[in-house]
């Protein structure tokens, strides 16, 4: 069960008084981009929700740190000391990785890692995290711009260089900035559920799933026409997910043909069409058991996965839990 909650006599998870806390340790030269990634997701206020949100700290060798080449500089920065106490440690990154973080950073995230801490990297931080000694014989990613740099560099981490995010155990690392939306919606979909994260994302105005890879994100030539939105086909299908849908239908609905279809849900959302159909299912699967639905296989005909038996294996491959598990965690008080 998530840190934060605690389990109630009735069976329904009860969130407890301390939440989950986060801290974000920023070191010189680090990229603005991903520490405002970090305080959208973790920081902000969420009154919307019937619960506790993250409890949300910067963390620094410094209190005034010079942020993204000295543009410019972050002042009243907590010390390195609020790592100690952090459930969640968010790992500092730089347009340059190749320069070494400072010496009282990888000690705490050392020590972050030795308690057990879940330990996050945004783009180029996995350099950081590999700095550390933490990444040796994990799986990992990185910015595919740094990639061959990091593997001659680190060569005993296991580097995954075309996928957006890897989650290996207690460590996770994205692999750009925008992909550290990604990351972040799925540790809070871990930490709250599918319909928190969902609404997280909403309020973003990103797409709660992105399961394609980084390779389509290599420079290439920009087309000299720009694709046609996939936003009316979307919501067409999202509002069919327990049909039979093929990816003919969804060609059909956009009139355009399957090759084009794909190609263009590869630009935009990183993915094919079949692998966003089917997340899109699990995901509704999720709101439904976190709704209390009852019985599997009426969530599955729900949810367009059809049977038990696919629910089940698309669940535990999502999020790692069985469905009466999920249920367990996640179901809505009073749902």
């Amino acid at each position: 069960m998530a840190k934060g909650s605690s389990q109630h006599a009735s069976g329904v998870p009860q969130q407890a008084t301390a939440p989950h806390r986060v801290v974000v340790i920023v070191d010189e030269g680090s990229n603005p981009f991903e520490l405002g990634v970090a305080t959208e997701l973790f920081g902000l206020r969420r009154p919307e929700f019937d619960r506790p949100w993250y409890d949300f700290a910067l963390a620094a060798a410094d209190p005034s740190v010079r942020m993204h080449n000295g543009m410019f500089t972050l002042s009243g920065v907590a010390g390195l000391d609020v790592v100690g106490g952090a459930d969640t440690v968010i790992v500092p990154n730089r347009p340059d990785p190749l320069t070494t973080p400072t010496p009282a950073v990888l000690d705490a995230v050392r020590d972050a890692a030795a308690r057990g801490a879940r330990l996050v990297s945004f783009c180029t931080g996995a350099f950081t995290l590999a700095a550390a000694g933490v990444l040796d014989g994990r799986r990992a990613t990185t910015h595919w711009r740094w990639a061959r740099a990091f593997a001659d560099r680190h060569p005993r981490v296991l580097l995954q260089p075309d996928v957006l995010f890897v989650a290996d155990g207690n460590v996770h690392t994205a692999a750009g900035s925008a992909a550290a939306l990604d990351l972040g919606l799925r540790l809070i979909r871990s930490d709250h559920g599918a319909e928190v994260a969902n609404a997280v994302s909403r309020r973003l105005v990103f797409a709660a799933h992105r399961d394609g890879g980084q390779r389509q994100f290599v420079e290439r030539p920009v087309p000299a026409v720009p694709a046609t939105s996939l936003g009316g086909v979307l919501a067409w299908a999202q509002e069919r997910l327990d049909q039979p849908l093929t990816v003919a239908d969804l060609a059909r609905r956009a009139a355009v043909s399957p090759a084009t279809l794909h190609r263009r849900f590869q630009e935009q959302l990183g993915t094919t069409p079949l692998a966003w159909l089917t997340a899109e299912r699990v995901a509704l699967a999720c709101r439904l058991l976190e709704r209390g639905e009852s019985g599997l296989g009426r969530v599955a005909r729900l949810s367009g996965l059809g049977t038990s038996a696919n629910l089940r294996a698309r669940l535990r491959r999502e999020t790692g839990l069985s469905p009466s598990a999920y249920r367990r965690r996640f179901t809505v008080q009073g749902g």
